[in-house]
């Protein structure tokens, strides 16, 4: 028995969708951006490039980054 080789799509993205996760993707990173200087967190434009590139990594990953500075410097 010979199976078909294709491929099942798994979705498809609308304009509308790309554009609202492209904006909250840009709003967090510069947030992040803005909140790392303010605070004086080194490399404050890498957060906010890996924030916006990774979202649902990078957010925490910088929160749990800040904590961890905030901690040792007091």
């Amino acid at each position: 028995m010979e199976f078909p080789r294709t491929l099942a799509r798994v979705g498809q993205l609308t304009t509308a969708q790309f554009l609202v996760a492209f904006v909250i993707a840009a709003a967090a990173g510069t947030f992040v951006f803005f909140h790392a200087e303010r605070r004086r967190i080194k490399h404050p434009s890498a957060w906010a490039s890996f924030v916006f590139l990774f979202l649902i990594v990078g957010l925490p990953a910088y929160a749990i980054h800040v904590r961890r500075v905030r901690n040792s410097r007091n």
